[in-house]
This record gives structure tokens, C-alpha cells and sequence, in this order.
């Protein structure tokens, strides 16, 4: 019997297990898409079955930066838990994935998880699935991002084990680097300015205030005019440099890192389930409550 790729895909939903196991199992079971299933049970490859429809919502956001600072990989690991998500246990393996995808700069997440875990002999895929085995919940390698600095370097900030920012910044020391990072954690910039908002963004934004300026019944220049406003305090808030510093917010990040004689490049700011179907605590509050403190 033909082996297609649909049977394969759909054996590799059922099992949490790689291309290459799935397909090999259906070979020898002749397509019985059951039988092998249950083939790779006995077998311990097929440990995530049943666990793999589960939502895994809680986890970890780890962030490894190299030793001269000019290299970087966030990664999220999600569980079913807080309670396995805060051992130390599921702290070491996502970790040592963070660890992977910087020293191995993978491409995707296929990639990284098929790429020796590091101080392991197992692949991020084939400790993904002990871990499930030994644990019984479902584990994902939700997703990593990697970045490279010419001219500045990296830092990071982590709250807790459910947040984290990292941040590019040329000519900032760490200090520096901390209370922007905590800042983006509080505050949630979209991006570092003005020129670095997506033209659709920017666009579908007027059209709601024109229309929203319109409803005023005002002449149209005044209509340009009230729209400017708008869109000038709408950029302000979404962006990092117009944001209004968190531990001083007579000042914006933009001076704030004018007077250091600083810049930010780049960041990226990781929340542990952002997009998954479950309940959402603010965790910007937690850290706006720390600054505060």
C-alpha cells in the first residue's frame, strides 16, 4: 500500500513523533493507521498520543545571549502547567534549547528540533517526547527568534518565568539596557519608531480616526487637522520611542536615550500563550506594580 503524506501528517498529530518515525511505522502496519499507533506506544514513540490535542498554554521564555554579547535567541516552551512550567527540571530543557538555537542558528522550528539538544545525545525532538513520557503533559517548541548585532549588543529582561525582552542597544550600558528592556515589558511598544510601523497598520489606523474625526461634522481641513493630531498621539503610544518612560514619565525613551547617548536597534518582547485560547493574567501590571515598588 501507498504511504501518502496526508497519512503521515495525520500520524504525526496523533503521535507528537517525526516524519521519518511516522512514516516507517505506517510501512510496517501497511498504512493501518491504528495499529500503528499502537505499534509505537509499545515502542515509547508515540508517549505524546492523546497528550498532543491538549492546550499547553503555560511555559517558559528563556533567552540566551552569546559571551560578547553581539548574538541572541528568545525561545517559548509551553506546558499544560505552572506547576511543571516552574521546576527546575522544564527550566533546564528549554534552556538547553535556547542554548541550540544560538549556537546553531536553525531556521525554523523544524529545524531546531531536529538539531542535537545541547549536553544531550537526544535531538530537541526526541527529549521534547521523554519529557512528555516521563512528566504526562503536553510539551511544545511554540516558537525562537535570533538576532545579530554590528554595532550594539544585547541584553535582556525576564519577569518571572512567562515574560521576556530583549533588547539591541548600541552605547548603552547594562543599567540602561534593564529599565528599557522592563519598560517594553510594561508598556508593550510595537515597535522601536515611527518609520518601523507597518504601512497597513499605519493606513487602516487613519481610515478609523478619519472616520471617527468625520462623525464631528467639522470642515474638512479641520477634519486633516484633527487627524494628524490623532494619528501623532496614536504613533506616541505604539511605538518605544514615543512612549512615555515608565520610572519618569515627565520624559519619553526616545529622550531618555537621546541624553544617554544611546540607541535601540531592535527588541523582542516574548509573553508565555500570547494567541492561545486561555485565561490571560496582565502581566504588564505585575511588572508596571515592580518598577513602582
Amino acid at each position: 500500500m501507498q504511504i501518502t503524506a496526508s497519512m503521515v501528517k495525520e500520524l504525526r498529530e496523533r503521535t507528537g513523533s517525526g516524519m521519518m518515525e511516522c512514516k516507517k511505522a505506517l510501512q510496517e502496519t501497511e498504512g493501518d493507521l491504528e495499529t500503528a499507533i499502537e505499534n509505537m506506544r509499545k515502542s515509547g514513540l508515540a508517549k505524546a498520543d492523546k497528550k498532543a490535542g491538549r492546550v499547553a498554554a503555560e511555559g517558559r521564555v528563556v533567552i540566551a545571549i552569546s559571551d560578547d554579547g553581539k548574538s541572541a535567541a528568545v525561545v517559548e516552551v509551553n506546558c499544560e502547567t505552572d506547576f511543571v512550567s516552574g521546576g527546575d527540571d522544564f527550566l533546564s530543557f528549554v534552556t538547553a534549547i535556547a542554548n541550540t538555537a544560538l549556537a546553531n542558528q536553525p531556521a525554523d522550528v523544524a529545524a531546531l528540533s531536529e538539531m542535537k539538544l545541547d549536553g544531550s545525545d537526544e535531538t530537541v525532538e526526541e527529549a521534547r517526547k521523554a519529557k512528555i513520557a516521563k512528566i504526562g503533559e503536553n510539551m511544545q517548541l511554540r516558537r525562537f527568534e535570533l538576532l545579530t548585532s554590528e554595532d550594539g549588543r544585547f541584553g535582556s529582561y525576564l519577569h518571572g518565568a512567562r515574560m521576556g525582552v530583549l533588547v539591541e542597544m548600541v552605547n548603552g550600558n547594562d543599567e540602561l539596557i534593564k529599565d528599557v528592556a522592563m519598560h517594553i515589558a510594561a508598556s508593550s511598544p510595537m515597535c522601536v519608531s515611527e518609520a518601523n510601523v507597518p504601512a497597513d497598520v499605519l493606513e487602516k489606523e487613519k481610515d478609523i480616526l478619519r472616520a471617527q474625526a468625520l462623525e464631528s461634522g467639522k470642515p474638512a481641513d479641520i477634519v486633516e487637522k484633527m487627524l494628524t493630531g490623532r494619528i501623532r498621539k496614536y504613533l506616541a503610544e505604539i511605538t518605544l520611542l514615543g512612549q512615555s518612560f515608565v520610572k519618569d514619565p515627565d520624559k519619553t525613551v526616545e529622550t531618555l536615550l537621546a541624553d544617554a547617548g544611546a540607541t535601540v536597534n531592535n527588541f523582542v518582547r516574548y509573553e508565555v500563550g500570547e494567541g492561545i485560547e486561555k485565561k490571560q493574567e496582565n502581566f504588564a501590571d505585575e511588572v508596571m506594580a515592580q518598577i513602582g515598588g
